[in-house]
C-alpha cells in the first residue's frame, strides 16, 4: 500500500497517507472506547462495522451481523419495536436516536447501547443509519439493582412501603374508574418480640422471611404484597367483593398457622392477625386506605392472636381519622414553611452542674404562632408515613446548627419507625459522612426498643456512626428488654435512664435499687449515664451519689427555642 502511495504525485500521496492515519486513529479510538461504528444501508439491508469487534463477538456468529435482518433478530422484542419506530417514522430531516436493547450471548443475556443518526431518503423514510454501539450490561444491571433496592424491602424482597403505596394509589383509581372493587389488607406477625427473646433476632428475621413467602404463595398472580413495617405486610387484592376479602384473609392466616417454621434458632410456630379495608368505597387515597386497614388490624389484635377484622365506618373513628389527617396536613405545611424547629434542652454534668451538650427536641410553630411539642404530631406522622421526612429534616437542621456554632454539641433523635428502615438509615449515614467535620460533636439517640427491633441492622448503623466520629446513646433505657450483653454488642457510648424510674426517685426505695443497679452495670461497660426527668435537687444529689454522669429535666434546664449559646454569635 505504501509503495503504491509513493508512485502517486507527492501532494496526492501525502493526502492519502493522512487519510490512512485518520482511519487508523479512529480505529484505535473506537477500540479503546470499546465501541463499534456501524453504517447501515437500509435499501439493501447491509451493515458495515468498524472498531471494537468484541462487541459483535457477543453474537454466536458475528459474520452474519452484516445483514440487517440478522441484527434485528438478535434484538429483544422491545429493541426491535424501538428500531421499527426509528426506521418507519417519517421525517425529511436528519435526526439522532439512542436506545438500549437486550440480546442473547454465550454467557447469558447482555445489554447494548446504540446511538446514531437517521438519514432520510427523498420520501422521508430512513435510508441510512450511522452511529456507534457498545456493551452496556454493567451500567444497565447497576441501574436495575438500584431500582430494585429503591423499591424492594431488603430482608424479604417484597415491595417496600413506598412502592406498595404507589401500587395502592393506582389500584384505587382503577377501581373507581372501572366501577369495581379491590381491597387492602395488613397482616401482622403476632408476638414477634417474644420470638426475639426466645430464639434471637436471627430467628425472628427468618420467621419474617418465611411468613412473607407463605403470604405471597397464597395470593393470585395479579395480587401485590409488600412489607410495610418490621412485622407487617401489606396485601393489595384486585377485583374482589367483601365476601372474597374475608376468604382471602382466612387463606392468609391459614398459610402461616398451618405449619411450623424451621429457623437456625429452632422450630417456631407463628400466627398473624389481619386487618382489611374494602376499596374504593371506604377510602379516597392510599394514605387513608393504609390508615383504615391499620385501624381494622388494631381491632383484630384486640381479640387475641390469629384474628381478623374488616374496617367498618364509625362516627368516632371518623372523627379521630379527620383529626389525624388534619395533623398530617399541618406537618407537611410546617415542613414546607420551615416551621418545624428545635427546642434545645441542656444535658447537665452531675459534678459541675454545667451544660455539656443539648438535646434537639422537635417543636412545631403553628400558623397562629403557638408552639406545640413533638408528642402532638409525631404519632400521626409515624402512622401516615411522614416521619421519615420529619427525621430527615431534623438531621439536616442538626448538621446546620453544628456548622453554624463550632462550640455546640448536639443530640438528635431517630424515631422508632425510621430506625427499622435500612435504606433510610443508609441515607442518614451518607448525610453524616458528607458532613464528617461536625460528626464528632453529634450524638445520635435511638430508643431501646427500636435498637432491639432489628438488632443486626442497629449494630451496623451504630458501628458506622461511631467510625464517622459520632457518639451514640440509647434513650429510654430500662423501659424495654435490653440485656447488657446486647448493649455491649451494640457498642454505644451512653445510656439515658428512662424518666419513669427517675421521677420522685428520693421517695421510691424500689426505684432507687433499680436505678443504682442500672448505673453500676453501665459503668462496668464504660458507658456514660444520663438520668432523665430529674425533678428536684434531692433527686439530683441522690443520683450523683449513685454515680450518674449527667442530668436532664425541666428542673435542671428547660428546652429553649433560642438558648444563650445561639444568641452569642
Amino acid at each position: 500500500m505504501l509503495n503504491q502511495t509513493l508512485t502517486k504525485e507527492p501532494g496526492e500521496s501525502l493526502q492519502t497517507l493522512a487519510a490512512i492515519h485518520r482511519i487508523e486513529r479512529l480505529q484505535l479510538a473506537l477500540g479503546g472506547a470499546r465501541e463499534i461504528a456501524f453504517d447501515w444501508s437500509l435499501p439493501d439491508d447491509r451493515i458495515a462495522w468498524e472498531g471494537a469487534r468484541n462487541v459483535l463477538a457477543l453474537h454466536h456468529n458475528p459474520d452474519c451481523l452484516s445483514s440487517g435482518d440478522v441484527f434485528r433478530a438478535w434484538m429483544s422484542e422491545p429493541g426491535r419495536e424501538k428500531l421499527r419506530e426509528i426506521v418507519e417514522g417519517p421525517s425529511q430531516q436528519d435526526s439522532s436516536f439512542a436506545f438500549e436493547f437486550e440480546a442473547p450471548s454465550a454467557l447469558g443475556s447482555e445489554w447494548l447501547e446504540i446511538r446514531g443518526l437517521r438519514v432520510p431518503g427523498p420520501d422521508g423514510s430512513a435510508e441510512r443509519l450511522v452511529g456507534l454501539m457498545r456493551i452496556a450490561t454493567e451500567r444497565v444491571r447497576d441501574a436495575q439493582r438500584l431500582h430494585y433496592l429503591a423499591t424492594r424491602d431488603e430482608l424479604t424482597g417484597h415491595l417496600n412501603r413506598t412502592s406498595l403505596r404507589a401500587e395502592l394509589s393506582e389500584a384505587i383509581e382503577d377501581a373507581r374508574r372501572e366501577n369495581c372493587g379491590c381491597a387492602f389488607l395488613v397482616a401482622s406477625i403476632d408476638r414477634l418480640a417474644a420470638l426475639n427473646d426466645a430464639y434471637g433476632f436471627g430467628a425472628a428475621d427468618e420467621a419474617i422471611v418465611a411468613v412473607g413467602e407463605r403470604l405471597a404463595g397464597s395470593l393470585r398472580g395479579t395480587d401485590v404484597i409488600g412489607r410495610t413495617a418490621g412485622n407487617k405486610f401489606g396485601v393489595l387484592v384486585g377485583n374482589c367483593s367483601e365476601r372474597e376479602v374475608v376468604a382471602v384473609a382466612e387463606r392468609l392466616r391459614a398459610s402461616v398457622r398451618g405449619e411450623v417454621i424451621a429457623t437456625r434458632g429452632g422450630t417456631v410456630s407463628a400466627t398473624i392477625s389481619v386487618g382489611a379495608v374494602c376499596l374504593p368505597g371506604n377510602a379516597s387515597s392510599s394514605q387513608e386506605a393504609m390508615l383504615r386497614a391499620e385501624e381494622a388490624l388494631d381491632h383484630a389484635r384486640a381479640k387475641g392472636r390469629d384474628g381478623f377484622s374488616l374496617y367498618a365506618k364509625s362516627a368516632q373513628r371518623e372523627t379521630a381519622r379527620l383529626r389525624l389527617m388534619a395533623i398530617a396536613d399541618e406537618v407537611v405545611a410546617a415542613l414546607h414553611e420551615k416551621r418545624l424547629v428545635f427546642a434545645y434542652q441542656p444535658i447537665i454534668s452531675a459534678k459541675s452542674r454545667e451544660p455539656v451538650h443539648h438535646e434537639c427536641l422537635l417543636r412545631m410553630i403553628r400558623a397562629d404562632g403557638s408552639v406545640v411539642s413533638a408528642g402532638h404530631f409525631i404519632p400521626a406522622a409515624e402512622q401516615l408515613g411522614l416521619v421519615r421526612l420529619v427525621d430527615r429534616h431534623a438531621l439536616e437542621m442538626t448538621i446546620e446548627k453544628l456548622q453554624a456554632h463550632p462550640d455546640a454539641n448536639l443530640a438528635v433523635n431517630v424515631s422508632g419507625t425510621t430506625a427499622g428502615d435500612p435504606s433510610w438509615l443508609q441515607s442518614f449515614v451518607n448525610y453524616v459522612r458528607a458532613n464528617k467535620k461536625v460528626a464528632h460533636r453529634m450524638i445520635v439517640e435511638l430508643t431501646e426498643t427500636a435498637a432491639l427491633h432489628d438488632f443486626e441492622e442497629s449494630a451496623k448503623f451504630i458501628s458506622t456512626l461511631r467510625e464517622l466520629g459520632c457518639r451514640v446513646a440509647i434513650d429510654d433505657f430500662g423501659a424495654g428488654y435490653t440485656s447488657f450483653r446486647n448493649l455491649q454488642m451494640l457498642r454505644v457510648d451512653m445510656v439515658k435512664i428512662d424518666g419513669t424510674y427517675i421521677r420522685a426517685l428520693s421517695a421510691s426505695p424500689d426505684n432507687q435499687i433499680f436505678v443504682r443497679t442500672l448505673i453500676d452495670l453501665a459503668k462496668n461497660f464504660n458507658l456514660e449515664t444520663v438520668a432523665e426527668w430529674v425533678g428536684s435537687d434531692e433527686d439530683a444529689d441522690l443520683l450523683e451519689t449513685f454515680g450518674v454522669d449527667y442530668f436532664q429535666g425541666f428542673h435542671v434546664g428547660e428546652p429553649q427555642l433560642e438558648p444563650d449559646w445561639m444568641k452569642a454569635r
